[in-house]
This record gives C-alpha cells, sequence and structure tokens, in this order.
C-alpha cells in the first residue's frame, strides 16, 4: 500500500501511524490528507516520537509533507487529538480525506 492509502486508511478508522520523518521517528494521528501548492501534505496530530523543534508535553499539530514521509505504518494505540480545533487551510489548498468534520472541542490530548 502507498503512502497515500495508508493515510487515508487510517484518517478513515482512526488509527495510530508511525512513520519516519526528516529522519525521524514520529507516532501522530493523522486528520486531513490532501495538497498544498501541488504537492501532497497530511495534517497530524504528533503526540510522541521525535521532532526538530522538540515536541510539547501532550503533543502538537504538523503538517507533513507526504514526500518526506517513509516507512509508514499503522500501529495498535490511541488516537488523539486536540482542543486547539486546527485550520486544515493553513496545511493544505485541497482536502481530499479529513476525520469527521473538526476535532471536538475540549478534546486536548484525547483518546478518541
Amino acid at each position: 500500500m502507498d503512502a497515500y492509502t495508508t493515510l487515508a486508511e487510517a484518517i478513515g478508522s482512526k488509527q495510530q501511524v508511525v512513520a519516519r520523518y526528516h529522519d525521524r521517528e514520529r507516532v501522530f494521528s493523522p486528520h486531513a490528507l490532501g495538497t498544498k501548492r501541488g504537492a501532497t501534505h497530511v495534517l497530524v496530530y504528533q503526540y510522541a516520537g521525535e521532532s526538530e523543534r522538540g515536541l510539547p508535553p501532550g503533543g502538537e499539530w504538523r503538517c507533513l509533507s507526504l514526500d518526506e514521509l517513509s516507512d509508514i505504518r499503522l500501529e495498535p494505540g490511541a488516537w488523539r487529538t486536540a482542543e486547539n480545533v486546527f485550520n486544515p487551510q493553513s496545511c493544505l489548498d485541497e482536502i481530499d480525506v479529513v476525520v469527521d468534520a473538526l476535532p471536538p472541542r475540549g478534546a486536548r490530548g484525547r483518546n478518541s
């Protein structure tokens, strides 16, 4: 399965994803998949793993380029979201797949 299909499946079934991005392992819940200026991106809530800038306690929203993701796998574990409802348009010009409509308010770092 290619990266796009794997992430679309993870969004549809609310599954945790583990992948490498910029040579660091990331653990995240994907929320939206689409394109930004013609390049495929995924909006995720990353809550474990590594990051170049560090990761705040509980996690943070990230916009990741599919071209830079590798070793993508669905893993057992909690699917998470955050109360600071994201604006998908800051990550994506065109949205192909999105979880529900938006994460519920008051869901900070909460398992779904």
